[in-house]
């Protein structure tokens, strides 16, 4: 009897810990992205804790039990006070750090001593001192007490800067530690409206740019301008909270969508159609966003018509978490972003359902010390998410980074990625903290770990500092070697040619070559000779285009890392397409272009004089690789502007050496090359078009003959 009493005793132990586990297990996955938009799962940062409802809250002192009809937002005053609003039943409910109900308020005595209520209380802003509630359809904000006492209210602002066509409808306020209300109007287009908390208007800030299509901007082109000043309005926004040095946070939905996903996919960091922005006093938005990606919510959305969900993330609200980090949430997933004071994102997770944890209609977001707050608007309650032993360590290492602590960052963001090595943040974050201490080797290793190409360019750039203080002399001496070498080799091959020139036969392979320098700078008697005097071959242009492949194969793997990146993968093919299949389809283009109009040029002359018309490409291309590997970012355009000049002499060299093949006059040519142009297009139109038809035929007879083996 005692032995089945232990076991009983023991397997309803055991049932209690696996449903106290069960009970914590997260019903979403955590994650963040790669620099390429791959989803990289992470262990969970929150796992929701307890669910607050009406029968949680507890009833009041009638022992009433309260009902949340429609939930608006919610709120944590300093001393850890929840505070939730209620549009349905007009009521602003105040509950205690454990979320047990201490009151409401619902009504009170205005000054004009007449009894007064809500209508539509949506947006609550708590701090030391007030509760301020946004009275939406009264037009109005109302200031409370700690303790729910009336102290004022704050009606629409009276002032010739306001518009008075406006629709005032405060839906959301913040308050800065001088007292200024920052309010979000629904209907408001000018910005967020400032106001003093006497009533004063001060302005407007901040106003979102609006977006235009194409298709808007040419319309009104031809519309009158009063209608154009009509139309163009800044988009609302719908949220809006404020951390402790004064800076605002705003959201809004009214971006649109297509719009708002191509910044996103294109890495837009200027944040002119963010869904959040982090303003300062005067507007100005200060956010940084040097993640791989601008926050904005989900990176990689669907577009089929068949997903559930599509199209980008619908930011509602914003919240301020510890050390510098910050959350936004999309209504459209149900999901919660949060990222660091540079704009990285450390976590997303969430989703929608009905499981402990799941948010069936994501309202608002808010933080409580360690917890994390959602409310859901559609269940008139709102989930406390727990702080896990990772996210811990993940606010630890951001404490010391912002103390400047960067051996204890180092150690912070070492046991991070001992739990998810996939954390790019976490690399950025050791080599930040190395490149701080003077450690760049270390710095530029942990960089490239997290392709964070910028700063790999800053470590290294001080890493060559260093070595060109010892070096100093080495610089300058194999620049003059090189150029030495250059003037010495454009002596020998000028040389070369005048002797050649005189030479009566054919000419070997290596003055065949060095005539292609020649061609390169005396383009006019260079192409005529070459047609004319025989000073070219087959075989040397068929060489000059493989070294100009190789060339371009060599730059795509031998750029520096900065300019780059890591090559896993070289596409053979792709860059051998890349440059003889556009010079094969000139060439064909061309040839059957100039011999309906009179052209003197075979197609062996075409082809012949459009590869040495490449010259320029390997002789510019070769170098600048090479010098990748020695430049930082901020001098790109050094490489930029030397292959530009490369590609542009090149173009050059293609059209006179058409002109001069053809016996063509410059007018004539300059109309041919445009025709071969568009004969180029109409080739690769007519391939494309061939291989389709292939393809269906191909496949026509395969399924004629699958079906005969299947009948016989």
């Amino acid at each position: 009897m005692k032995k089945a009493f232990k076991i009983l005793l023991v397997a309803m132990a055991l049932v209690m810990l696996l449903s106290t586990v069960v009970s914590a297990a997260a019903p979403y996955a955590t994650y963040t992205y790669s620099s390429t938009g791959f989803v990289l799962t992470s262990p969970d940062a929150y796992v929701p804790d307890v669910v607050v409802d009406s029968r949680y809250m507890g009833p009041d002192v009638y022992g009433v039990y309260q009902t949340v009809q429609n939930a608006e937002d919610i709120t944590v005053g300093p001393d850890g006070k929840v505070y939730l609003s209620d549009s349905g039943s007009n009521c602003i409910y105040v509950l205690d750090q454990y979320y047990k109900y201490q009151y409401k308020i619902n009504s009170f005595v205005n000054e004009q001593g007449v009894p007064d209520g809500f209508s539509g209380v949506s947006g609550l802003f708590v701090n030391e001192k007030y509760i301020y509630a946004c009275d939406t359809n009264n037009a109005r904000v109302v200031i409370f007490d700690t303790k729910g006492n009336f102290v004022k209210t704050v009606n629409q602002p009276e002032s010739r800067l306001f518009n008075s066509d406006t629709i005032y409808r405060p839906i959301a306020i913040a308050v800065d530690s001088y007292g200024r209300l920052f309010i979000v109007s629904a209907t408001s287009y000018e910005g967020i409206i400032v106001m003093g908390d006497e009533g004063s208007f001060y302005g407007y800030i901040g106003a979102q740019k609006v977006t235009v299509s194409a298709w808007e901007a040419f319309w009104r082109t031809i519309r009158p301008q009063d209608a154009v000043e009509e139309e163009l309005v800044s988009t609302e926004y719908n949220n809006i909270t404020i951390d402790d040095k004064n800076f605002i946070y705003v959201t809004t939905s009214s971006i649109d969508e297509a719009t708002q996903q191509n910044a996103i996919t294109g890495k837009d960091k200027s944040g002119t159609y963010a869904p959040v922005k982090k303003l300062n006093a005067s507007g100005a938005d200060v956010m940084a966003r040097a993640g791989f990606y601008p926050p904005s919510g989900e990176v990689k959305v669907s577009t089929s018509a068949t997903s559930t969900i599509q199209g980008a993330s619908t930011i509602v609200d914003s919240a301020v978490g510890p050390e510098g980090s910050w959350s936004i949430i999309d209504q459209k997933r149900s999901k919660v972003f949060t990222y660091d004071s540079q704009g990285n994102l450390l976590f997303a997770f969430g989703d929608s359902g009905n499981q402990i944890g799941s948010i069936s209609n994501i309202k608002a977001v808010c933080y409580q010390g360690n917890n994390l707050m959602l409310l859901d608007k559609d269940n008139g309650s709102f989930t406390v998410y727990r702080r896990t032993e990772y996210g811990d360590i993940l606010i630890k290492a951001l404490e010391n980074q912002n103390n400047r602590n960067y051996d204890a960052e180092v150690d912070d963001w070492t046991e991070i990625l001992k739990r998810n090595n996939n954390f790019d943040v976490a690399y950025i974050g050791i080599a930040s903290a190395m490149f701080r201490d003077g450690n760049f080797d270390g710095a530029m290793e942990y960089y490239k770990a997290a392709y964070d190409n910028g700063g790999y360019s800053n470590s290294y750039k001080e890493v060559r500092q260093e070595w060109l203080s010892k070096w100093f002399m080495l610089v300058p001496a194999v620049a003059v070697v090189a150029l030495i070498l250059i003037a010495k080799f454009l002596g020998f091959a000028g040389k070369k040619n005048k002797e050649v020139s005189l030479k009566v036969g054919q000419k070997n392979i290596m003055e065949e070559l060095l005539y292609a320098v020649h061609v390169m700078t005396h383009p006019f008697d260079g192409f005529w000779d070459l047609k004319h005097e025989k000073r070219g071959s087959v075989r040397s242009a068929y060489i000059i285009l493989v070294i100009t492949i190789l060339a371009f194969f060599y730059q795509t793997v031998g750029t520096g890392y900065i300019f780059a990146g890591d090559v896993e993968v070289v596409d053979v093919f792709g860059t051998l397409a890349s440059v003889a299949l556009p010079l094969l389809l000139w060439v064909i283009a061309n040839w059957c272009l100039t011999t309906l109009f009179d052209g003197e040029g075979t197609l062996k002359d075409v082809f012949i004089a459009s590869c040495y018309a490449l010259t320029p490409l390997p002789i510019f291309i070769i170098p600048t690789t090479l010098i990748s590997n020695v430049l930082v970012a901020e001098e790109a355009t050094t490489i930029s502007l030397v292959n530009g000049i490369a590609f542009a002499w090149m173009g050059i060299l293609i059209f006179f050496g058409m002109m001069i093949t053809h016996g063509y006059p410059i007018w004539k040519a300059a109309i041919t090359a445009v025709g071969t142009i568009v004969g180029m297009v109409f080739i690769m139109f007519i391939a494309v078009l061939f291989s389709t038809l292939v393809t269906k035929v191909v496949s026509f007879v395969y399924n004629i003959i699958d079906e005969i083996q299947y009948r016989v």
